[in-house]
C-alpha cells in the first residue's frame, strides 16, 4: 500500500516583502519551481522567496479551502498565522470588521 503524500499550504516571502500563498502536494518540487522562476506569474519578479508558513493535509479540498481562506487575509492576518499566533486570528477579524 502506498503512502499518500500530504498535501501542503505554503506561504512564501518575496524580496518585496509580499506574501505568496500556494498549495502542492510536493513542497520541495515546488519550492524549487518557485526560486527558479518556471512558474510565471507573481512569484517570478519577485525572487529571491523564504518559505515562512507550511501546514500539511491528508485531503486536498481541505488544503484548497485553507489555501483559499489564508489568500483572502489582509497581511496582519498572514503575519499572526507565520508567526505561530493562531489566538490572534479571531481578534484580527473582529478588528477588520469595524
Amino acid at each position: 500500500m502506498a503512502i499518500l503524500q500530504p498535501y501542503t499550504v505554503y506561504i512564501l516571502k518575496c524580496s518585496d516583502n509580499s506574501y505568496y500563498v500556494g498549495v502542492t502536494n510536493d513542497i520541495d518540487r515546488r519550492l524549487k519551481e518557485h526560486q527558479e522562476g518556471l512558474i510565471k506569474g507573481y512569484t517570478s519578479s519577485r525572487r529571491p522567496l523564504e518559505l515562512v508558513f507550511t501546514e500539511h493535509f491528508q485531503e486536498v479540498n481541505r488544503a484548497i479551502a485553507f489555501e483559499k481562506q489564508i489568500k483572502g487575509w489582509r497581511r496582519a492576518k498572514k503575519e499572526a498565522l507565520i508567526s505561530g499566533s493562531w489566538h490572534l486570528l479571531p481578534e484580527l477579524s473582529k478588528a477588520y470588521k469595524k
